[in-house]
């Protein structure tokens, strides 16, 4: 990266006005010298002040960076809550309800939520949902890895007429960190839960991290 502010550009200007400081100083009358004093003093302060507005926009860069460090930070970025939550503690009366996972196949692959029913998110087609769904009142909840792809898919099925959709507050991701199971294809439990990338799995703390199929 860019450095914001090279230190050595700061020092090779001051050198540049004591130099010309000098010079004026043999040729000028005192007048003129108090004119140079009050010219370089600003030259100087321009320089500070550069230099601590630097110093500032470095500081807000970390705190952009440092911003979307929880999921709940990550999700008032990325959603709007077109879609209504339902938290992973009301989701302990959920079970027997229709779960639908709006993640990769692959992601599903590895673990999802006990019954869930994969529709995927590139490849989702409202269609084949309707066919397995063809009561639009019944009760869903839409998952994925923190819940912004799935506010996404929750926004399709609304809009279709499943009007009792809800999206799970953030998604498989905190189903594990608060302790909850996942299974495989095989229906087995496992501690392994994808974790879609480097830059989302830093969200997933209580799992077997899998970035890959």
């Amino acid at each position: 990266h860019k450095r914001i502010y090279d230190i050595g550009s700061h020092n090779k200007r001051l050198n540049y006005i004591k130099i010309h400081f000098i010079y004026w100083s043999l040729k000028s009358n005192i007048r003129e010298n108090f004119y140079l004093i009050e010219y370089l003093y600003t030259q100087h302060n321009y320089v500070i002040m550069q230099y601590s507005i630097n110093l500032l926009f470095t500081f807000f860069l970390l705190l952009s960076a440092c911003a979307q460090s929880s999921i709940d930070q990550a999700l008032n970025r990325y959603n709007n809550e077109s879609v209504p939550y339902i938290t992973v503690a009301e989701m302990q009366n959920f079970q027997d309800k229709i779960i639908l996972d709006a993640r990769e196949w692959e992601e599903y692959n590895v673990s999802h939520l006990k019954n869930a029913i994969w529709v995927g998110y590139d490849d989702f087609k409202l269609s084949e949902v309707e066919k397995k769904l063809p009561d639009k009142s019944a009760e869903i909840v839409v998952y994925c890895s923190i819940g912004v792809r799935s506010e996404n898919i929750g926004e399709e099925l609304l809009e279709s007429g499943y009007s009792r959709t809800k999206n799970l507050y953030g998604g498989i991701f905190e189903w594990t960190n608060q302790g909850h199971t996942v299974y495989n294809t095989k229906g087995e439990k496992t501690k392994k839960v994808h974790a879609y990338g480097k830059l989302w799995g830093k969200y997933l703390t209580k799992a077997e991290k899998v970035y890959k199929d």
